[in-house]
């Protein structure tokens, strides 16, 4: 399995993958799951990849070459020439397909789901920053200002903290500590994600980054975020108040005076039953 997040902000892009790929307790690789496609000053473009690792490997080399019809009189739209990153993905969603139309008959035949989804965003130039979360079919969403990220893989351990800081104007460096925090919940709890990590800042009218960074068990940034978000949780939680019974005296009770609310009972004599 593994886990990625992209989010989309005003002052740029995040994007973070783990590197954690396993076919069985007995079966676990490391490969990369983030790709970067470039022409430096013109577009900037980034592929976070989840699911099945053959699929998303075929779909990352058809993607370089792969070219969808530009309509009547034009040349073929490529993610090299793509004028907008709406074109360019469905340039991956076309390479998604293919991939599909050539592997999906022997995925069936031996009982194996074809399963992949790939975050896919960036700039090209004349165009605001875009991006996407492609789907199996090669069909895709949007990631708008009530939705400035998506998750691939296992989502749902690094979800709360992103709902509850991220806005469209949350700063980059803020964002990305944030995406760190959440990928190091995911971490904690599930043993199919692991280091090391690829972290990628891209700010807003660059079209190019240099703040990429592979992060591993030595990073003091990652060990310092590992070790202190662990401690203020606890922190957090020892001083919320302990559950409090007496409804006359605590200032926010518990347990509160009111049938609706009564625990259900066994009815042990026939004298109690209700008729």
């Amino acid at each position: 399995m593994t886990y990625c997040v992209g989010i989309r902000l005003n002052a740029g892009l995040v994007f973070l993958s783990d590197s954690r790929t396993n076919a069985g307790l007995d079966a676990i690789s490391t490969f990369r799951k983030m790709m970067i496609y470039e022409k430096p000053g013109e577009r900037f473009m980034v592929m976070l990849s989840a699911g099945n690792l053959s699929i998303s490997q075929s779909v990352r080399e058809i993607l370089q070459v792969e070219k969808i019809d530009g309509g009547e009189g034009q040349e073929p739209i490529s993610i090299w020439n793509a004028t907008s990153m709406f074109d360019a993905t469905r340039v991956l969603g076309s390479a998604v397909r293919r991939v599909y139309e050539t592997d999906g008959p022997a995925f069936k035949a031996a009982g194996v789901d074809f399963n992949a989804s790939m975050i896919f965003g960036g700039q090209i130039k004349g165009e605001a920053m875009r991006m996407f979360l492609v789907y199996s079919a090669g069909n895709f969403i949007e990631a708008t200002r009530e939705t400035c990220f998506f998750q691939i893989g296992e989502s749902k351990y690094g979800k709360p903290i992103l709902d509850r800081v991220l806005t469209p104007s949350t700063p980059l460096d803020e964002a990305a500590k944030c995406a760190l925090v959440s990928m190091d919940s995911t971490l904690k709890s599930n043993l199919s994600v692991g280091l090391p990590l690829d972290l990628l800042v891209y700010e807003e009218g660059k079209l190019q980054s240099d703040r990429v960074v592979c992060v591993d068990e030595h990073n003091p940034y990652f060990t310092m975020i590992r070790s202190t978000w662990g401690q203020r949780l606890r922190e957090v939680f020892e001083g919320i108040d302990d559950p409090q019974w007496d409804g006359g005296q605590a200032q926010h009770p518990l347990m509160m005076g009111s049938k609706r609310f009564e625990a259900m009972r066994k009815i042990t004599k026939p004298s109690e039953r209700i008729v």
